[in-house]
This record gives C-alpha cells, structure tokens and sequence, in this order.
C-alpha cells in the first residue's frame, strides 16, 4: 500500500515575494483543529548564511492553503542554543496550548545545498577547548508553546548539549501518567548504545524537559533504511495502537517513508513495522530541489476517515499525501 499523492502538489512553494522564504518552504508540521488545517513550515532565503524560520499557512480542506502572514511567526533567538534556526516543527496539543518540537543550531547552517557550501563556514572561529555542540553546531531539539500560533513562548533545548539530536516528537497525550517522545540521537550509535546506525530512541519524563529512560526503539532494518531512520510524525491513536510514521535513508541518501504500530499501553513495544516504504521520492518535486530524493512528512491530521500526511519534497516545497485512516493501520499490521 502506497500513500496517495494529492494532484495539485505542491501544496506550499517559495514564490516571489518574502525573501525570508525565498529559497524553501518545506518539511511542515501540521493539526486540526476540527475546522482548519494549520501548517508550520520550514522556511529559508537563498542566501549563503541561511537561517531558517517557520511560516503559517491555512486550509479548511486539507489541500488548497494560504499564508496567514507574509513574516515568519517564530524564528531564531538572539543568541540562544536555536540562534541559527528553527526547523523541522511538529504539533501536538496540551490543555489550550499547542506545544511545538523542533530542531535548531546554535548558528547557521548555510546554503547546504550550493556546491561551494563549506561544513560550519558561518560558525565564529572557535578554540578546540569549545563545547563539540559549538565547533560542530551540532543539531539539538527545541521546545516551544504557542496559543494561536502568534505568540510565542521559548521553553529551552531539551536535548544534551553534547549530542547531535532531532526528529523529537512528543506523543499526543501522556502514556501510564507520563509524557513520551521518540527521537533520534545521531551520536548514539556503537556497542555501548546498542545500535550501529543511527535509529529511533523513546524516552519518558514528568515535565517535557527532562526526558530520561531512554532506549533504543529501532533500528535500521531494511535496505531502503540501511544509513538511518527518524522519526517522522505524532503518533495516531487507533483502537490497534499508535500508528506512527518515520522516515529512512538509503546508501544513495534517498529519503522514503515507512510506519509503526506501537502498543497503546507501552509504546516501547514495536506490534507491527512496514518492510517496504509507504511513500518515496517519484515525483518531480521530490527527485528535484534542494536535495533530491527526499520526502520528509513532520506532520498529520485526520479528517473524517482519511489520514492526511504533510510533508517536504526535496528540502523545498510543502505536499500532502492521504490514505484511508483503517486501510492504513490494517496494511501495517499485515
């Protein structure tokens, strides 16, 4: 079973106009709120430093959006731990406030995708004696809350200063009384950590910011997975368990989609796992960007029946792909 790509992608483009999103609006995160669909995206000049925003954008349908400003709603801190972006945003909701993960660097990243990019050429020169978090501007996870995706309220990095981490993504509602997140510590790999490869870890803690029993989730298991796996987007509550999307990456860095089913009592329990992917790179707008060959859903809603699935398509366009919510959760558990 393969998700079903909506025909007018991309659903969200750079366009001339704003040059803070010149180059990219990509990789959005997205929830309903029984009447609209909001979309967070990741958004980016073409310009060599590259910091990185988020934009807003609106649908009553799930499919035809527009932004709801022409200003990114939340960006880079003055001199914060997220001073050099805010990127790869996923939604869930607490008590009236939606809650908001996201990766940031401490500077820059650059115009990655240019062939004269040079690996932390915007990073201020740094003595080796520097936190590696510094000299490496090392990737780490963000959390930040929001009532109308206008104000905004910085919670801090919840991820160690000394490990490359992202893809942090807090389940939807507490689990045995406590908060869950399944991420991706890249710098976690080798014998003492129990995985080769970059993979999907779970953790638990009382308060969202101090995450702890931590373990291993999966690993890579596939050829379609064999460099890494992420995790993609909030968990779905199904009457069979969470219904949980991820993302892996080939030896030709070709990014594709796979899916879990995890036990709705102890989401540390894998029930069901995809062995072939759900959604890869086939279209134009995925083959070609700014990196090619890349789908990279951040989010999903549902409405009625259907699972619609938001994602990036090559580092710079916004695009939705949907599948029978019952249809979905039976072919991951066949």
């Amino acid at each position: 079973m393969k998700l079903t790509r909506y025909d007018k992608n991309p659903i969200v483009k750079p366009e001339d106009g704003p040059a803070w999103e010149s180059a990219c609006t990509t990789n959005p995160a997205a929830w309903y709120d029984g009447r609209t669909v909001h979309l967070l995206y990741r958004a980016g000049p073409d310009t060599d430093d590259h910091p990185i925003y988020l934009g807003h954008a609106e649908s009553t349908n799930g499919f035809d959006f527009r932004r709801s400003s022409d200003k990114p709603v939340f960006g880079p801190s003055e001199d914060g731990f997220d001073a050099g972006c805010i990127e790869d945003p996923r939604i869930i909701k607490f008590d009236g406030a939606y809650f908001v993960t996201y990766a940031a660097r401490m500077f820059r990243p650059g115009a990655y995708w240019r062939k004269t990019f040079a690996l932390n050429g915007h990073n201020p020169p740094l003595p080796e004696e520097a936190p590696s978090v510094a000299r490496w501007n090392y990737t780490r996870s963000g959390l930040a809350l929001t009532p109308d995706f206008r104000t905004w309220y910085r919670m801090g990095p919840f991820t160690p200063a000394s490990v490359d981490d992202r893809d942090a993504i807090i389940f939807p509602e507490k689990v045995g009384g406590r908060f869950v997140m399944i991420h991706r510590p890249a710098t976690w790999t080798g014998p003492e950590y129990g995985c080769e490869n970059p993979s999907i870890w779970i953790s638990y803690c009382d308060d969202v910011l101090s995450w702890k029993d931590s373990a291993v989730l999966a690993q890579p298991a596939f050829d379609w997975e064999c460099v890494k796996i992420g995790g993609s987007t909030p968990p779905i509550k199904t009457p069979k368990g969470w219904l949980t999307l991820y993302h892996g990456v080939d030896k030709n860095h070709v990014y594709r989609v796979g899916a879990f089913m995890l036990d709705l009592e102890n989401p540390s329990r894998i029930i069901a796992r995809t062995r072939e992917p759900i959604l890869e790179p086939e279209a134009d707008y995925e083959l070609n960007g700014l990196v090619p060959n890349v789908v990279f859903p951040c989010g999903n809603v549902v409405i009625g029946d259907r699972l619609f699935v938001y994602y990036g398509g090559a580092d710079r366009v916004c695009c939705v792909a949907t599948a029978p919510l019952e249809e979905l959760v039976e072919h991951v558990l066949s």
